[in-house]
């Protein structure tokens, strides 16, 4: 009766081993960020579906709005320098949620492979946003210079306000005391957002 479910949990140990593997070849390339960021973010979004079957009507009455910033629910090509930023940000805030609790055994493979991507995650486009401060220096200048008035005003993607989303996110956690139900929420809440992120990864495929 096992050897079913051990077979699955083996292929899926190993499509994560092979996925660790071709996050860090893809690391050397920053040309090839969109594809290391879908495919992870797809990965986490996956994890956390997969941590519960439904949403526990018991939890529902503690349910809160922890507003998304507005920014990232209109993005356009313009953001595209502020997304990497702005990816960076959440694999670090939401790397340091996860680290808060120790989860169930089931819950607990999950999280850790979440974790995982987010690190690496983190480490590439950390990489990748060196590569462009370093190669965009020089220009910075002169492109500010040829700026129309209008191009000015292109709207930008807030890390103050993305922090102060996950300060929202961990002080519900801390205030519900890490109950059941406040991971429950909070894990809806990170899959929204990570639905949003995924939308992102777009954005680098255009010219």
């Amino acid at each position: 009766m096992s050897t079913i479910p051990n077979m699955i949990q083996k292929c899926l140990w190993l499509e994560f081993l092979m996925g660790t593997f071709i996050a860090g070849t893809l690391s050397l390339d920053c040309n090839l960020l969109n594809v290391h960021l879908r495919r992870v973010t797809w990965q986490n979004l996956r994890l956390l579906s997969s941590m519960s079957n439904s949403f526990p009507v018991e939890c529902l009455r503690e349910n809160i709005a922890f507003e998304l910033p507005q920014e990232f629910l209109q993005y356009t090509q313009h953001m595209k320098r502020d997304i990497k930023k702005a990816f960076y940000e959440m694999s670090l805030q939401t790397f340091n949620i996860f680290s808060q609790h120790t989860f169930k055994s089931g819950k607990e493979r999950h999280v850790k492979q979440i974790q995982i991507g987010l690190d690496q995650q983190a480490e590439y486009l950390n990489q990748c946003l060196e590569e462009d401060k370093n190669e965009n220096e020089d220009m910075k200048e002169m492109k500010e210079n040829e700026m129309k008035p209008s191009e000015a005003r292109v709207p930008q993607l807030s890390n103050l306000e993305l922090r102060r989303y996950f300060n929202r996110i961990d002080n519900f956690l801390k205030e519900k005391k890490y109950s059941d139900c406040a991971w429950e929420i909070v894990r809806v809440e990170i899959r929204r957002c990570l639905y949003y992120f995924y939308k992102f990864t777009a954005l680098f495929r255009r010219k």
